[in-house]
């Protein structure tokens, strides 16, 4: 089978294209022939080894201290079940579906059944790709963690990237009043998606117009503690997911210093997101399939310009998110 292969740490140029063996089917597992995957900024991380404190605690996700320990990109999938192992029941051959994989970027995957959900009835299978990390990332950090609410107010900081044109939707769909910030050239954009209001970050501060939320969900990671906890109600919920911060460490300091500060304030600090199950695929499907969710999609590359999606991922330019297709 084709798969993008990576044997180093570096730039989009160290991922090949390569034939490889076909993975083999476990007795829990489902074989799926994957039609489209999706870009994650967990690729492009894990592509270069930043940041670099990563290499030492974050071999469960693919790093590892010289070299990634996770050779195929790639986390999103969606295609057809070509066969099963004895042990599965809810899958058949021919079956569509979507879900998870740690080497997606590959014509065959092989995957435990419970990361996996048939596919939206209302989505195509391209469509379907983009949703398993980045959905269930803001369905877990805002409905399980952010224990939000009907009525609440919400921020969402980093509306127009992967995860976040998907959390101004889910929390407009568990009835949130939605404040969403992004760009000046991405704000029709996340009208569109629902948001009660949009606040564009390079004419306005979130932290400083006196505004106050009972829930911030931040995917963006340039801000300081102190500001993200300005614009927080007294006992307001602050969700940190993801950002860039500097080569060392990253966002992995902001979530330190949310660590470290969390016992002694009112406010709940978090760091958030979640694993991939089969009962949040189903909620997310359930959302798509009412119309209350709709992935966003700005590119669409073949699996042999994998690179290039990834470097234009990196690069801050997508909105929503950046399809591979097989």
């Amino acid at each position: 089978m084709r798969a993008i292969v990576q044997d180093r740490y570096g730039s989009p140029d160290t991922l090949e294209l390569r034939d490889i063996e076909a993975p083999e089917v476990g007795d829990d597992q489902v074989l799926v022939r994957v039609h489209a995957s999706s870009v994650n900024a967990a690729d492009w991380h894990i592509m270069r080894g930043w940041p670099l404190i990563a290499r030492g605690i974050g071999r469960g996700v693919g790093f590892g201290l010289f070299k990634p320990t996770k050779h195929i990109p790639g986390w999103d999938i969606a295609g057809t079940v070509e066969s099963v192992g004895k042990d599965v029941s809810g899958l058949h051959p021919g079956d569509e579906v979507f879900g998870e994989s740690k080497s997606a970027f590959a014509e065959y995957v092989s995957v435990p059944e419970n990361v996996l959900a048939p596919r939206p009835i209302n989505l195509t299978l391209e469509q379907a790709a983009s949703v398993s990390l980045a959905a269930n990332t803001a369905l877990v950090c805002l409905r399980d963690q952010g224990q939000i609410a009907p009525g609440q107010k919400v921020l969402i900081y980093g509306a127009s990237g992967g995860v976040g044109t998907f959390a101004v939707q889910i929390a407009r769909a568990l009835e949130a009043d939605v404040t969403a910030v992004c760009s000046t050239a991405k704000m029709d954009l996340v009208r569109s998606l629902g948001a009660d209001r949009v606040i564009d970050h390079t004419r306005e501060d979130f932290t400083r117009n006196g505004g106050t939320y009972d829930l911030v969900f931040d995917g963006v990671g340039n801000r300081s503690l102190s500001d993200y906890r300005r614009a927080l109600t007294p006992a307001g919920t602050l969700i940190l997911s993801g950002g860039t911060g500097g080569r060392w460490i990253g966002p992995m300091g902001l979530f330190f210093k949310a660590a470290l500060k969390g016992p002694f304030v009112r406010q709940k600090l978090i760091s958030g997101g979640g694993r991939v199950s089969a009962d949040n695929l189903a909620f997310l499907k359930d959302l798509i399939e009412s119309g209350k969710v709709t992935p966003v999609i700005d590119r669409t590359y073949p699996l042999s310009e994998a690179a290039d999606a990834i470097r234009y991922v990196e690069d801050g330019h997508a909105r929503g998110k950046v399809v591979i297709t097989l």
